[in-house]
């Protein structure tokens, strides 16, 4: 691709480091902001670069936000007794799409992948056990993680961390198909699973006797 703009030319480049976008679409999103009022491209560009800079992480749940604690984390009106543990903020964005779900949240950052290194002290999992431990009226623990091999994984290991802590575990609905990436799942199937979610002991065997 021939520019006869280095400007251009570089704007492009940048843009298609961006996941899922090539040459061609770069092209078209700089083409496209050449055309807008400057007050407009200043003020996406303003935003992009106030986002990275003042962009947090929520020190209790782990979601982006914009103070110490989340929004959600902070919101009376919803259940902070109830977590549903997820492994990316893609997953609390994709669930509260749903609005079938009223608990709070707890992002692993990733779930659990031997052969890729990926162990528990790579994760946010000894947060969340501190968590359920810290909170004697925690109710439940919704195990949203995605239905593969490694999700089921993470699930089984975090459900043997708090087995004899009076907490209720739950997974949601295969309405989910194993194998699936849960950030692709359509609303009202995500909904449906969340709605009709399984107690644990349903889901894995956790040894007891």
């Amino acid at each position: 691709m021939i520019f006869s703009s280095r400007l251009i030319e570089t704007a492009v480049a940048e843009f298609a480091k961006l996941p899922g976008i090539g040459k061609k679409s770069a092209l078209r999103m700089v083409l496209h902001l050449l055309r807008q009022d400057t007050a407009d491209v200043d003020a996406f560009a303003s935003a992009i670069a106030t986002m990275k800079h003042d962009v947090i992480f929520c020190r209790q749940c782990h979601n982006v936000a914009d103070t110490e604690l989340c929004s959600i984390c902070v919101n009376t009106h919803r259940n902070q007794h109830q977590i549903c543990v997820v492994e990316t903020i893609r997953d609390v964005i994709a669930i509260e799409s749903t609005q079938q779900y009223n608990g709070v949240y707890h992002v692993l950052g990733g779930i659990l992948s031997p052969l890729d290194g990926i162990g528990p002290d790579q994760l946010q999992i000894a947060t969340l056990i501190a968590r359920a431990h810290a909170d004697a009226d925690m109710q439940e623990l919704v195990m949203a993680l995605s239905p593969t091999i490694e999700g089921d994984t993470t699930v089984y290991y975090i459900a043997k961390q708090v087995q004899q802590l009076p907490i209720k575990v739950t997974t949601i609905a295969r309405g989910i198909s194993f194998g699936g990436e849960l950030e692709y799942a359509d609303e009202m199937t995500l909904a449906r699973s969340i709605s009709k979610r399984l107690p644990i002991d349903n889901y894995v065997n956790l040894g007891k006797s």
